[in-house]
C-alpha cells in the first residue's frame, strides 16, 4: 500500500553512493513520509462496485474500482480480498490482498505494482510486479517493493530473470539539487 519516508532514506543513500560527497554537503531536509509509524490500528474504509462476503472463509472480496483508505493512506485496485478473524461483533482485519493495477498513495509518495499485500499484523506492505515508487521527481523501479510501516524502511528488489527479461535489476531516476555557479576570475 502506500508512499514512504524510507524512499527518502533510499534516495539519500543512492545520492551518496552515486553523487559522492556532494549529496552529504547539501543537507536539505527531506519531508517526513506518511508511512513511517503509520497507524495500522486506524479503521479501514472500502468502496467498490461489488462485494462478496465469504463468511466460512473469513474473507470479503471487493471488485471493480476498489478504493480503500486507512488514515491518510489510500489503495486503489480492481480486486481486493480482505481476510479477517474474530466474531461477527468484533471482526479484526488481518490482511488485504490487491490485484489489478495496485496504487498505494500517501501524502508524500506513490507506489504502484501489479499485486499488493498489506499484512496488518506484521505492519508490512508488499507490492509485486512492475513496481514503481515515486516521490516528487524521483522514481525507483523494480520487481518487488517491501515497506516496513514501523521503521519506514523500503526495499526494492529487481527479481529473478525470466523469459525475455533481464531480471535482477533495479532502476532509478533522481533529481539533483541545483547549485549556483561562481565564476572564477
Amino acid at each position: 500500500m502506500m508512499g514512504v519516508r524510507s524512499f527518502g532514506i533510499i534516495l539519500a543513500s543512492t545520492l551518496v553512493l552515486f553523487g559522492g560527497g556532494a549529496a552529504a554537503q547539501v543537507k536539505q531536509p527531506q519531508p517526513a513520509s506518511a508511512l513511517k509509524g503509520h497507524n495500522t490500528n486506524a479503521p479501514v474504509d472500502v468502496t467498490s462496485d461489488r462485494i462478496e462476503v465469504q463468511d466460512r472463509a473469513d474473507r470479503a472480496v471487493f471488485t471493480g474500482n476498489v478504493h480503500a483508505t486507512q488514515a491518510d493512506l489510500t489503495l486503489d485496485t480492481q480486486r481486493l480480498t480482505v481476510a479477517y478473524s474474530g466474531a461477527s461483533n468484533n471482526l479484526q482485519i488481518n490482511r488485504l490482498d490487491a490485484a489489478g493495477g495496485v496504487v498505494v498513495h500517501s501524502p508524500s509518495e506513490t507506489a504502484k505494482g501489479d499485486f499488493g499485500i498489506y499484512d496488518l499484523d506484521r505492519k508490512l506492505i508488499t507490492l509485486i510486479g512492475n513496481v514503481q515508487l515515486v516521490r516528487d521527481q524521483n522514481q525507483v523501479n523494480g520487481a518487488r517493493l517491501t515497506i516496513d510501516l514501523d521503521s519506514g524502511r523500503a526495499v526494492v528488489d529487481g527479481g529473478p530473470p525470466g523469459v525475455n527479461q533481464t531480471g535482477g535489476r533495479v532502476t532509478g531516476h533522481f533529481t539533483v539539487p541545483q547549485h549556483s555557479q561562481q565564476q572564477t576570475k
